[in-house]
C-alpha cells in the first residue's frame, strides 16, 4: 500500500464514515464542515454534480487541513482530473467506469468505485479499487454485504444509499469497512435551520453508534 493511501486509511479508520454534500452553497458547506470536523469525523466528500463543487473542494482543503476531502459522483476522467486538480484526496464514483478507477490507482489517488452486483463488487476490487461503494444499498441491505463477503472477504466495502442511525451499526457487523451517509447523516431540517451546534451533536450521535468499530 502506498503512502498516500496508508494516511488516507489512517484517518478513515478513526472515524470511518464519508460525509456526502450535495447541493448546498459554499458558506454552508463550511460550516457543516466545520461542525462535521468538530464532532471528530474526517472524511467529507463533495459531489461534483453540486455547483460549484471545484472551487468547495479547494476552500475545504486550504480551510480544513485536518479533514480529508474527495469528490464524489465522478463519472469521467475529465471529472476525475478536474477533482484532482482541485485538492481532491479520495474519488467516488456511482458507477464503475475503468478508465476512472485506472487513471486513480496509477496516480495513488484512493478511489471508492460504485458496484451493484457481486460480479462489478469483485471487477472493482480487481481493477485497484481502496474500497468498493455498494450501491445503492437501499435495497441490498445488511445481509447483502454479509453474503458478499463470506466468499469475496479480502474486499473493502462502503454501502452507501439507505444507511440511518438506525441501521448503521448492523452495516460495521455485517462487515463493512466504512459507511457513505448523505442526508441521514447531513440533516437538512439542522441545515436549513442554521443550528450547526445541532448538526455538530448530530454527526457525534453518529460517531457514537460505531464506536466499537473504530481503530486507532
Amino acid at each position: 500500500m502506498n503512502d498516500t493511501n496508508t494516511h488516507f486509511w489512517e484517518k478513515f479508520n478513526s472515524a470511518p464514515i464519508v460525509g456526502i454534500i450535495r447541493g448546498q452553497s459554499l458558506d454552508v458547506v463550511l460550516k457543516i464542515a466545520e461542525a462535521y470536523q468538530a464532532a471528530g469525523l474526517t472524511t467529507l466528500e463533495v459531489t461534483m454534480n453540486t455547483p460549484g463543487a471545484v472551487s468547495m473542494i479547494s476552500r475545504l482543503r486550504n480551510e480544513f487541513p485536518a479533514l480529508t476531502i474527495g469528490a464524489g459522483t465522478v463519472c469521467n476522467l475529465t471529472q476525475l482530473k478536474e477533482a484532482v486538480a482541485a485538492g481532491a484526496q479520495f474519488i467516488v464514483t456511482p458507477i464503475l467506469d475503468e478508465n476512472v478507477i485506472k487513471h486513480a490507482v496509477d496516480e495513488n489517488i484512493p478511489i471508492f468505485p460504485g458496484a451493484f452486483s457481486p460480479t462489478e463488487i469483485y471487477k472493482a476490487w480487481s481493477l485497484g479499487a481502496s474500497a468498493v461503494k455498494v450501491f445503492p444499498a437501499t435495497n441490498l441491505g445488511v445481509e447483502f454485504i454479509k453474503d458478499v463477503l463470506g466468499p469475496l472477504d479480502q474486499i473493502k466495502l462502503l454501502p452507501t444509499g439507505g444507511v440511518s442511525k438506525l441501521n448503521i451499526k448492523s452495516f460495521f457487523e455485517a462487515g463493512a469497512c466504512g459507511v457513505g451517509m448523505g442526508s441521514s447523516l447531513i440533516d437538512k431540517k439542522l441545515v436549513e435551520a442554521g443550528d450547526f451546534e445541532g448538526l455538530k451533536k448530530h454527526f457525534e450521535s453518529f460517531k457514537a453508534e460505531i464506536k466499537e468499530f473504530v481503530k486507532g
